[in-house]
């Protein structure tokens, strides 16, 4: 036998190795919904946008039921700047007037969620494009934020316009959508009582979603490895004490705040567990799901 194919028997090996890893974990959550929040850098870049559809296909093909909920914020600066539309954000959050939220829904409706559907069709699979308003899906309510002025100290409520708060999760499209081929991928956009859009932030609506159907894992796709405790070291998994301790010491800073808040109030909501990943390694999907060690951050109720 020559080198080269003592090199491939080799490779072949190795997968057919990571099949049999694989192959418990795939007949453990068959049937199992795993809402996966999907944006950051691994929606910018083609080869993992490409990657996370074949992924997302694999998973419905192994008879797991994946819900994708997607994000866009970069796109949508990107089309405001075009237009010449200012926006402001507060703690986060974009200001989003009668002008911005039909530019919102065009580029999360219009764009983004239709590229996402159009590579899971390239990579072998069936995906339907919606909203939150699609089905009466998700009802919110209307999001304020309390600033502080640093001058006076006067507390005031900031109006960000039409930027909503999933008051009630409609569950009944996407129970509809669990019993076949097709892979849900959502826009986070929703109404309120009067009919109005509202755009809502995309990790709120995985979660969301993610405790109204009761969902085996929520994946919250970011662009860092998960939580990292204070030597910069990987927590692999935390209970919700954990996490409100985490917050209390200090533990938690900046933009891992309000994920880790996602990922609390999906699982105190019905969620089996929430897990943070990092969304820039090819096939961390895979990797969570069917290996021993997992990836990323693991939040359970304890």
């Amino acid at each position: 036998m020559t080198d080269d194919r003592k090199a491939l028997r080799e490779k072949w090996l190795e997968q057919a190795s990571i099949l049999t890893e694989a192959l418990p974990f795939m007949r453990r959550y068959a049937g199992h919904t795993f809402v996966i929040k999907y944006g950051g850098h691994a929606m910018g870049d083609d080869s993992l946008a490409a990657s996370f559809a074949r992924d997302v296909v694999l998973l419905k093909q192994v008879g797991i039921n994946p819900v994708v909920v997607h994000g866009g914020g970069p796109q949508i600066g990107a089309m405001l700047e075009r237009l010449k539309i200012k926006s402001e954000f507060i703690d986060g959050l974009r200001v989003t007037d009668r002008a911005t939220v039909e530019i919102v829904e065009m580029v999360l409706s219009g764009q983004i969620n239709k590229q996402i559907v159009a590579s899971i069709g390239a990579a072998g699979g069936r995906a339907l494009g919606l909203s939150g308003k699609d089905g009466g899906m998700i009802t919110v309510r209307q999001l304020t934020r309390t600033t502080r002025d640093p001058d006076s100290n006067i507390e005031k409520v900031v109006d960000l316009g039409f930027v909503g708060d999933p008051d009630h999760v409609d569950t009944h499209v996407l129970n509809v959508l669990r019993n076949t081929d097709i892979i849900p991928v959502i826009a986070p956009l929703g109404t309120d009582a009067s009919g109005q859009t509202f755009n809502i932030n995309a990790d709120t609506v995985a979660g969301a979603i993610a405790g109204a159907l009761k969902a085996t894992r929520m994946l919250l796709l970011t662009d860092v490895e998960g939580v990292l405790d204070k030597n910069k070291q990987l927590i692999p998994e935390m209970t919700v004490a954990d996490a409100h301790r985490c917050r209390e010491d200090g533990t938690l800073t900046g933009g891992m705040i309000p994920k880790v808040e996602t990922c609390v109030q999906a699982v105190e909501a019905g969620a089996e567990g929430a897990v943070i990943i990092d969304g820039r390694v090819p096939h961390g999907i895979l990797l969570e799901i069917f290996t021993e060690h997992g990836s990323g951050t693991i939040i359970r109720r304890g």
